[in-house]
């Protein structure tokens, strides 16, 4: 028989259950069709002029979405700017001087601030130009749930730590994507990001000079009037040196003939099972996109802020 304790007890624990749903809401594709139903077209007309003006634009926003929801989830902290009493991830050594996009952003959500007035988060707003952006290219396209809330708070170093970078190997790729709950398929899938977009010449510099048993020695004698021993550290190079502005599966291809730009990029077939997966994509796009598609979606899930967690930001740049 229930006491007055246990009852009291019981009332309490399902107060409290209800107070944490409370601040937890799920993603849902219709979050916006009667909040602000001009939201996509807002989003994918921005997208497409953006990149007509500059076909690497779609690559940005890819990277940008990634370099956010791999620190402390998809919540717009890598968007968020330094002030005198905060610092954000945008001077992280892999951000600083490398993200761009941040004025497609800004557009886009002061075209939704006239017509939806604190509605529309960034963190939405920066997860479907990602996916805009793709499509845009030629790429596949994916289903995502919405309803995403800004941070107030961004982490530098998690930003220092936790991207994986250009140099990495194998073992440090498979890891780092771990750590976010990604699988090696799920990797080799994502990694496919760089069949667009262009990289620093000091990115791969030591691969085109000192990796010679791994990279395609007319591949790498191509690259280095543009990127000398010395000097010209910023010049630019695409990542898929076959349909740089294309989304498709050539990057694989490039990986088969040691092409990759990047250590990161040769060193998916550096492993029986990667490689193999690389030799399945580079002759069936239908498989890449499929995965890809998948493995973005669940990217764009990675521990966002929804109900009443966050706050919706006014100016993408900075916190309310």
């Amino acid at each position: 028989m229930s006491t007055p304790f246990s009852i009291t007890f019981l009332a309490r624990i399902v107060f409290l259950l209800l107070l944490v749903g409370a601040g937890k809401a799920k993603l849902t594709e219709s979050f916006y069709d009667t909040k602000c139903p001009q939201f996509a077209s807002v989003v994918k007309d921005a997208v497409k002029l953006a990149i007509s003006n500059n076909p690497r634009m779609g690559a940005s926003l890819l990277r940008m979405q990634f370099h956010d929801c791999f620190v402390t989830g998809c919540d717009a902290s890598v968007l968020l700017d330094d002030t005198a009493t905060f610092r954000g991830e945008k001077t992280a050594a892999p951000n600083f001087n490398s993200l761009q996009g941040f004025e497609v952003i800004d557009n886009i959500k002061a075209q939704l601030e006239k017509a939806c007035p604190g509605v529309v988060s960034c963190a939405d707003i920066l997860a479907v130009a990602a996916r805009d952006g793709v499509v845009e290219l030629q790429g596949p396209s994916w289903k995502l749930g919405l309803g995403r809330r800004d941070s107030t708070t961004a982490s530098f170093t998690g930003a220092q730590n936790d991207l994986p970078g250009p140099f990495s190997d194998l073992q440090d790729l498979t890891s780092a994507f771990s750590r976010k709950g990604f699988s090696p398929r799920e990797m080799v899938a994502l990694s496919g990001s760089h069949t667009i977009g262009q990289a620093r010449c000091f990115l791969f510099r030591d691969r085109i000079y000192n990796e010679v048993n791994t990279t395609n020695p007319t591949f790498a004698k191509s690259l280095q009037a543009n990127c000398p021993q010395t000097g010209g550290d910023n010049n630019l190079a695409p990542l898929d040196v076959a349909t740089s502005n294309v989304f498709d599966n050539s990057y694989y291809r490039n990986l088969q003939g040691q092409r990759g730009l990047l250590h990161s990029d040769q060193a998916l077939t550096t492993s029986a099972g990667t490689t193999s997966q690389v030799n399945g994509y580079a002759t069936n796009s239908a498989a890449f996109f499929n995965d890809f598609a998948a493995a973005m979606k669940k990217m764009s899930e990675l521990n966002p802020l929804t109900g009443t967690q966050g706050q919706i930001r006014t100016n993408c740049r900075r916190v309310n």
